[in-house]
C-alpha cells in the first residue's frame, strides 16, 4: 500500500511547493470530487509550508475548505442527477472503489444528513459521502452547511498539526486513527441523544403536554 501512497504524497507536495494556495484548492477539490487524493497527503504539508513562512494558516484553511465545498458540490450533483447506476457505470474511470461508496452509503443510511458533517473528519468516507447525499436528494443548503462546518474542522486540524510538526509532518498518520475513534464515539453519542429525546416526546410526554 505504501508504494501507492508515496507517489501521491510526492505529487501533492510538489504541486503545493510550486503553486501554493491554488494547488491546495485544486487538490482538495479533486479529493472531494471522489478522486483518491487523501487530504492527509495535502493539508499536513500545507501546514508545514506555514511553518516555513511561505503560506499562512488562514490561507490554507480557506483554500482547503473552498476546494472541499466545490468538489463536494460536484459529487453531490453527480449523485443527485446521475444516481447510483451512473456512478456504478462510470466511477471506475476516476478510480472510485465501490466498497468505499458502500461504506459511505451505510454511514448515511444509518445516521442521516448529519453524517455529512461528521464524515468530513473520517478518512476515506469523507471522499465519497457526497454521493449518497445526492442519491438521497438531501437539501443542498443543508448539505453545503454541513460540508463547510465539518471540512473547516478537519482542514484546520490537519493544517495546524502539520504546522506544529514542521518537517516531521508525515508523522500525522498514526494520530488519525485516534481521531477516527473520536468521531465514531461522537456519532454514537448523537444517536443516543436523538433516541432519548424522541422517547421523551412519546405518548406520555404528549399527554402531559396536552393536559
Amino acid at each position: 500500500m505504501q508504494h501507492v501512497i508515496d507517489p501521491i504524497v510526492t505529487f501533492c507536495t510538489t504541486l503545493i511547493g510550486n503553486w501554493g494556495l491554488p494547488a491546495v484548492f485544486v487538490l482538495m477539490l479533486l479529493e472531494s470530487a471522489c478522486i483518491p487524493i487523501p487530504s492527509e497527503a495535502i493539508m499536513p504539508f500545507a501546514g508545514f509550508a506555514v511553518s516555513q513562512g511561505t503560506l499562512t494558516l488562514f490561507g490554507i484553511v480557506a483554500a482547503g475548505v473552498a476546494g472541499n465545498l466545490c468538489g463536494s458540490a460536484i459529487s453531490y450533483a453527480v449523485g443527485y442527477y446521475g444516481g447510483r447506476p451512473f456512478v456504478e457505470r462510470y466511477g471506475r474511470y476516476v478510480f472510485l472503489r465501490m466498497h468505499h461508496l458502500v461504506l459511505a452509503e451505510r454511514f448515511f443510511a444509518r445516521y442521516g444528513p448529519i453524517t455529512v458533517f461528521f464524515a468530513r473528519m473520517i478518512p476515506i468516507v469523507c471522499t465519497f459521502i457526497s454521493l449518497p447525499a445526492g442519491f438521497g436528494r438531501m437539501a443542498f443548503w443543508k448539505f453545503a452547511l454541513y460540508t463547510v462546518l465539518g471540512s473547516t474542522i478537519w482542514v484546520l486540524l490537519l493544517g495546524f498539526v502539520g504546522e506544529k510538526l514542521g518537517s516531521n509532518w508525515k508523522k500525522i498518520d498514526p494520530l488519525l486513527h485516534y481521531l477516527d475513534y473520536a468521531v465514531v464515539v461522537a456519532i454514537a453519542a448523537l444517536v443516543v441523544w436523538v433516541i432519548v429525546r424522541h422517547r421523551g416526546r412519546g405518548p406520555a410526554g404528549d399527554a402531559a403536554g396536552g393536559a
